[in-house]
């Protein structure tokens, strides 16, 4: 019989926890449900392959949305690499809402078209804050950039979305 370590039963036993939110950034990164779905499956799969060297007392979640991370940039390089590509256009995110619904879901998949529309650093920084809530020194930890490159990145992402919201209320009066 198998017996698991500490630290492999802690990151097993957290895994189905934290998986939803896990889904909602890797597909944040990835800009598309199947692809984010796909980085979620094998961030789950590197964090119990990797389980010996969580470190207990520590933030599970954090831990692996940074291998998802770092999956994700592995990805993109190797993509850049192999056919120059790795990055999603805008008009491929599939996150949209398109059901008939109230005004507040219109407004919702309106933002969440914004977001998507980002580019990535923005995107995802916007997700782990506004979405996720972590705090600016959380997120700047998950993505080992400084806290001013959070705060830069949210002021940029907030200035883009203004923007572009006032572009539509010009365009309906």
């Amino acid at each position: 019989m198998l017996r698991l370590s500490d630290h492999e039963k802690t990151v097993r036993d957290g895994l189905p926890a934290i998986y939803p939110r896990l889904w909602r950034y890797c597909v944040s990164l990835a800009g598309n449900r199947d692809t984010g779905g796909d980085l979620a499956q094998a961030a789950m799969v590197k964090a119990i392959e990797k389980a010996d060297q969580f470190q207990a007392g520590t933030h599970l979640d954090r831990w692996v949305f940074r291998i998802a991370q770092r999956t994700w940039l592995n990805d993109l390089r190797a993509n850049a690499v192999r056919r120059g590509g790795g990055l999603v256009p805008v008009e491929d995110f599939d996150l949209i809402d398109e059901k008939p619904s109230t005004e507040t879901n219109i407004l919702a998949a309106e933002v969440l078209r914004f977001v998507m529309a980002l580019p990535e650093a923005q995107r995802v920084t916007v997700v782990l804050v506004y979405v996720e809530g972590y705090s600016y020194k959380e997120a700047a930890e998950m993505l080992e950039i400084p806290i001013g490159t959070i705060m830069s990145r949210l002021a940029a992402a907030r200035k883009t979305i203004a923007a572009r919201t006032s572009d539509i209320e010009g365009e309906k009066t």
